[in-house]
């Protein structure tokens, strides 16, 4: 939903913007995070015909395109407010366009790079925000943006990979869901009408399955919709509201052989993400509270606030306050209290980063391995138990005659 604020910064500086979260008290958490008073926070009221909706978002191909281009134009000397000038006049995507428009605009009136992907959080992750404020804070931009395009690419890749591997079992998992839905509303009233009017008592067996079948064939314009609106339901609590994120993520995370591709993600991105920071230059601290919130796994997030929060504020080395919270991996606490000590942590973690990766991918495959016979043999035991229930009585009428 979006969100306009007002606030003011430590400075008495009046701000004004529109913000995308899930309900206000996210909007309040952003601007805490920010040092901002809210003077006013309202909702907006969306047409149907709403801007973003029309014109598209930030996708993470754009995401890559910016940070790219805009790295290999600081490398050949390009000034920041000439490189915006470039990519202006040469993206056509309206959704970009008016934020490079943004960026132009910022600049011009003496603001702060970072600023302008600050207020577009629905597009760029805290991780991304601290990154180019930490990097435009050392001059080191175009260092960070070839990071953060490598980083960007990457996590493209495996998000391609898993839609990848998951095409054919959907596919599978909908075409047997196609074939029960013709059987049962079709086929089955057809059959058990001819015994019903044959006066033919059809065995147990059968007899039930007929029963499921002329239920679901009597009520199908009943249950579709009713089907339909709740797979709609729980796609907007999961795109539109917290709990029903968190819901879908405890459901993940407890899943058998899912949890550990999950717990793996989460690491991959806790590694990536800490050695981005770290070499940006951002405080432990800081590093470690926005890594909390990329992890995306309840547990990790709660361990690294308090690693940040009674650990290393309170004196711990960074192994030391790792080792204490039991749910990361004991082979990656010590890695981490290892390299901290040879001071090769940024190193060690970029290399865990690259290992969880390919580990991913393994674990992906495997699990597509597993699913796709799992799912083949559920479907041949559906479909047999629907024509045993056909043929048999069928057998049985026939040898009556």
């Amino acid at each position: 939903m979006l969100y306009h604020y007002v606030a003011s910064d430590n400075s008495g500086k009046i701000l004004e913007a529109d913000l995308d979260a899930d309900n206000l008290s996210r909007v309040l958490q952003y601007l805490a995070g920010r040092d901002l008073r809210p003077i006013s926070v309202k909702p907006v009221k969306e047409s149907v015909f709403n801007f973003r909706r029309f014109f598209g978002t930030i996708s993470i191909s754009d995401k890559i395109f910016l940070t790219k281009y805009l790295a290999l134009m600081l490398r050949v000397g390009t000034d920041l407010l000439s490189a915006i000038n470039i990519l202006i006049s040469d993206f056509d995507k309206p959704a970009v366009k008016n934020f490079l428009l943004e960026v132009r605009d910022n600049l011009s009136r003496g603001q702060q790079f970072y600023k302008a992907f600050e207020s577009h959080p629905e597009a760029f992750s805290q991780t991304f925000v601290s990154l180019i404020k930490a990097a435009e804070t050392s001059g080191n931009l175009q260092s960070t943006f070839e990071e953060l395009s490598t980083s960007l690419v990457q996590e493209s890749d495996l998000r391609s990979k898993i839609r990848s591997a998951f095409i054919y079992p959907i596919i599978l998992l909908s075409s047997a869901s196609g074939v029960v839905v013709f059987l049962v509303t079709f086929a089955l009233p057809k059959i058990s009408q001819v015994f019903v009017e044959s006066g033919i008592k059809p065995p147990f067996f059968s007899g039930l399955v007929f029963s499921v079948g002329l239920f679901i064939g009597g009520n199908i314009w009943i249950i579709l919709p009713l089907l339909l609106a709740i797979i709609g339901f729980l796609v907007y609590a999961y795109f539109k509201t917290e709990v029903g994120k968190q819901i879908f993520y405890r459901a993940l995370s407890n899943t058998p052989i899912i949890k550990e591709i999950y717990k793996q993600i989460a690491i991959q991105r806790l590694a990536s993400t800490m050695s981005s920071l770290m070499r940006a230059g951002l405080p432990i601290i800081d590093t470690i509270k926005v890594a909390a919130d990329t992890v995306g796994l309840a547990e990790f997030r709660f361990s690294l606030e308090r690693i940040a929060n009674e650990g290393l504020s309170k004196g711990l080395t960074i192994g030391e306050a790792f080792k204490r919270e039991v749910v990361f991996p004991r082979a990656v606490t010590n890695l981490i209290a290892i390299s901290e000590k040879a001071g090769h942590l940024e190193e060690v973690l970029k290399t865990l980063s690259d290992f969880y990766a390919a580990n991913i991918d393994s674990s992906i495959k495997s699990l597509v391995s597993f699913l796709e016979p799992m799912l083949l043999l559920m479907m041949g035991l559906l479909v047999a138990i629907i024509a045993l229930s056909i043929i048999v009585p069928i057998y049985q009428l026939a040898t009556q005659f």
